[in-house]
C-alpha cells in the first residue's frame, strides 16, 4: 500500500468525481484509476461503485475510509515531526537520574535548552545506580547523573562534575537540630534512616560498623520523599549528601569524623551517536560552574 494511493482514494471518497479529484491531486485521471485500482487488488474488493456521473463508496470502501484516514493523518504528522525535527524546532531529551541526584541540578540547562528547541520534549527517568546503567544499556537513556553506576559496563563514558561530602539530616523539632556540627561518635545512640537507594550505602554502611553503631534500631526507607517524612516526624537521623535539598522541617549538621564523599557525574556510551538535545546539554554541564556544590 503505497500512500499516493491513498491519498488518491481519499480524494474521491471526499468528492465522489474521480475526475475532480484527479485534478485536486495534480494527476491524470488514468494514474489516479490505476493507482486505486491497484489499491483495491491489495484490499481484495471494489472501494467504489463507478456511477457516471458520481462514485459511490460500497461497504469495503465505507469501512476502509476511517482507517486509511488515520494512516494517511499519521503518516504527515510523522512526516511534519521528521522535518521539524531536522530543522532543529523540535527535540526529545532523554536522560536518566540517580534516586540520590536533585532534579534541582539539571533544571537550569533543561530551560536553556527550551530556548533553543521550542519543542523539547524531556523524557526523565529515575532508579537505583543498575537501574540507571540498564536505562544508558538498553537506550532509554542518552544521559545519566548518577554519583555512581559500578563496574556495571565498559562502554559508559564518564565526566566527573562535582565532589562533596555528607551530612546529617535531622527533622526541625530533633535536639540536634540547632548543632551546627557534631562528632560522629555521639551519633551511636541515634536511630539511624538509612537510604537503601543510595549508591554509597554499603559503603556508609561499613563506615558505622566500623565506629560500632548498631544497626539494630535503623529504618530502611527507598526514596528521598519518604525519609524526608520519617525525618519530620523525628523517626531518626540521616547521613544524606549536601546538594539534597530538604523542606525547612530538616536541619542539617556537619558531622566531624564522617570520612564520606560522592562525586556527581554526567555519563554517556561511548561511539553512540547522540541527538542534537543531548550533545547540547552534555555540553553545557561540562562547561557548568559546579563550586557552589562542592566541598573540600
Amino acid at each position: 500500500m503505497e500512500m499516493h494511493q491513498v491519498r488518491y482514494f481519499l480524494a474521491v471518497a471526499r468528492t465522489l468525481n474521480f475526475t475532480r479529484s484527479a485534478e485536486e491531486c495534480n494527476v491524470a485521471q488514468p494514474s489516479l484509476t490505476r493507482a486505486i485500482r491497484q489499491l483495491e487488488d491489495e484490499l481484495g474488493g471494489d472501494l467504489f461503485r463507478r456511477e457516471r456521473p458520481h462514485a459511490q463508496l460500497t461497504e469495503l470502501g465505507q469501512r476502509m475510509r476511517p482507517l486509511l484516514q488515520q494512516c494517511y493523518d499519521s503518516a504527515l504528522g510523522a512526516r511534519s515531526l521528521a522535518s521539524s525535527i531536522k530543522s532543529g524546532e523540535v527535540g526529545s531529551l532523554r536522560i536518566a537520574l540517580s534516586a540520590t541526584i536533585e532534579i534541582a541540578l539539571l533544571m537550569p540547562y533543561i530551560l536553556e535548552l527550551r530556548n533553543h528547541f521550542k519543542g523539547l520534549e524531556v523524557k526523565l527517568l529515575r532508579g537505583t545506580a543498575p537501574q540507571v546503567a540498564e536505562f544508558m544499556k538498553n537506550g532509554s537513556a542518552e544521559l545519566a547523573l548518577a554519583s555512581s553506576l559500578g563496574e556495571t559496563w565498559d562502554r559508559l563514558d564518564i565526566w566527573p562534575l562535582f565532589s562533596e561530602g555528607f551530612a546529617l539530616a535531622v527533622g526541625s523539632s530533633h535536639h540536634l537540630a540547632g548543632c551546627s556540627t557534631v562528632q560522629l561518635s555521639d551519633l551511636r545512640g541515634e536511630s539511624l534512616l538509612m537510604r537503601t537507594y543510595c549508591e554509597h550505602f554499603e559503603s556508609l554502611a561499613n563506615l558505622l560498623r566500623n565506629q560500632d553503631f548498631a544497626f539494630d534500631r535503623a529504618h530502611e526507607v527507598p526514596s528521598e520523599h519518604d525519609l524526608e517524612v520519617f525525618l519530620e516526624k523525628g523517626l531518626g537521623v540521616a547521613f544524606t549528601p549536601r546538594s539534597v535539598l530538604f523542606s525547612d522541617c530538616v536541619k542539617r549538621v556537619l558531622v566531624t569524623g564522617l570520612d564520606l564523599r560522592r562525586t556527581v557525574s554526567l555519563f554517556g556510551v561511548a561511539g553512540r551517536q547522540r541527538t542534537p538535545v543531548a550533545n547540547m546539554i552534555m555540553k553545557m554541564l561540562r562547561a557548568a560552574d559546579w563550586s557552589r556544590y562542592a566541598t573540600s
